[in-house]
């Protein structure tokens, strides 16, 4: 069965991030300061980001350049390719058609690079030297550490430690770009210590590592902190993903008539459905989808709510589905995919029902992943794999009903640092699970009254 793979040019990668708050019908609630509760400006932000993305952050310009310097890196992997699934249709007997654009192509081996560049690129420009960050699976913190190596900028990553634990060799690739690593949380700051006097053997959590980075951050006039999720601008960055899949959807004569990404904070869901969204904002029928873990229901049993990105309530208090800023999550191979909230932006549009949302247990993720293994010869990242499941079925649905229908997905990175996780899944030691109802009251209940 011949492979149908779809190539742009170096010359087609996009010259410019598509911004969708010019299209919103509706835009979320201003973020609010920490202490007082006000709208936050400019000058709360300046301490720990640079103004390019402060300006960025706050846009409502529907195109903002890409720098050459950032497009020379670029350069390096984009753009990603788009396959057709063919030999994942045949086994499921399916009139459906599926494409997915694979972000593993990049040097960490993920979309993360397409944000940790940019904001290398205007931290340096800002005369910044070193820069704090927090890591879930590894993911971002790999993507980071590989910036910073380029920019010439110091990079620490507090690292979520049951994924430290887990995904060991996540560590050395930042290592091997001069990151330090600490599993979060640590004894390096009043945030983590705090947290270990109060529980000694926490596996950690995004929010607790998000804390841990801030205060490292704020604490240093030559440090700023950089996020790989959930902000504005890092959606913004994203877009270079569905901006080269509309393209290349393009030439292949097809537009989706679904399209899915896995969600933790938000961002590869924004970067590949961004660009179609502003399809569905002017008129065009189609759906997009956010697939979460049961163990993390952050927008399918969340609430919409001003909350803290962070455990501490060091950052600003933002508009989001939120299970709270103090959920702990048990501790999934998805590591990416356990933040408590979701991105102001996605949010919005999950509220405004321009997205829908699905969870799924791990261990049918990981039988989607298996499958997508061993028909597309390409073992994909747990977090991709939620995408995976839900094209898996929604391609099932068609088979069912008779219709064709073109699916989209997100293959956001690859799994080769995450083999564990697939051994786990062979040996039968996956355990599935769905956080209590009454553990996420409790926790929804102690949320800011804004």
């Amino acid at each position: 069965m011949k492979q149908t793979k779809i190539v742009l040019s170096d010359k087609e990668i996009p010259t410019k991030w598509y911004n969708i708050m010019a299209d919103m019908p509706n835009l979320p609630k201003p973020p609010l300061h920490p202490g007082t509760k006000q709208p936050v400006g400019p000058k709360d932000l300046s301490p720990i980001f640079p103004m390019a993305l402060i300006e960025q952050e706050v846009s409502r310009e529907r195109w903002i350049d890409i720098p050459e310097e950032v497009l020379d890196i670029y350069s390096l992997w984009r753009p990603s390719p788009l396959f057709r699934a063919h030999r994942l249709e045949a086994v499921l007997k399916t009139p459906a058609k599926i494409y997915y654009k694979y972000e593993g192509v990049s040097p960490a081996g993920s979309h993360k690079p397409n944000t940790s560049i940019p904001q290398a690129f205007y931290n340096k420009k800002a005369g910044i030297k070193r820069i704090a960050t927090e890591t879930g699976a590894g993911q971002w913190g790999s993507a980071m550490a590989l910036a910073g190596k380029l920019f010439g900028l110091d990079v620490t990553v507090y690292m979520v430690k049951v994924s430290y634990s887990q995904k060991p060799y996540r560590r050395i690739m930042m290592e091997t770009w001069g990151a330090t690593v600490h599993a979060s949380p640590s004894t390096m700051t009043n945030s983590g210590r705090k947290i270990l006097e109060m529980d000694p053997d926490s596996s950690g959590s995004l929010g607790i590592a998000i804390s841990e980075a801030v205060e490292d951050a704020a604490s240093r006039s030559d440090t700023n902190y950089a996020l790989g999720s959930v902000l504005n601008h890092v959606c913004l960055h994203q877009t270079v993903i569905g901006l080269e899949a509309k393209k290349q959807l393009e030439l292949a004569g097809d537009y989706p008539d679904i399209v899915i990404g896995c969600c933790g904070g938000g961002s590869n869901l924004a970067g590949v459905s961004f660009p179609f969204l502003y399809d569905k904002i002017h008129g065009k029928n189609l759906r997009i989808m956010a697939v979460e873990p049961t163990s993390c229901p952050t927008l399918t049993k969340g609430e919409f709510r001003y909350d803290f990105g962070d455990v501490a309530g060091l950052t600003p208090l933002m508009t989001m589905y939120t299970l709270g800023h103090d959920f702990m999550p048990s501790g999934i191979h998805a590591g990416g995919l356990r933040y408590h909230g979701d991105s102001p932006l996605v949010s919005q549009l999950y509220h405004d029902k321009l997205i829908e949302a699905k969870a799924y247990h791990q261990t049918a993720v990981f039988e989607a992943a298996m499958m997508f293994a061993n028909t597309e010869s390409i073992i994909p990242a747990p977090e991709s794999s939620h995408a995976i499941r839900a094209a898996i079925d929604e391609a099932l649905l068609c088979r069912e009903e008779g219709k064709q229908k073109t699916i989209l997905f997100n293959l956001s990175g690859h799994g080769y640092l995450d083999l564990q996780a697939y051994a786990d899944y062979k040996e039968g030691k996956l355990m599935d699970h769905e956080h209590p109802e009454e553990e996420i009251k409790k926790s929804l209940a102690k949320l800011p009254k804004i």
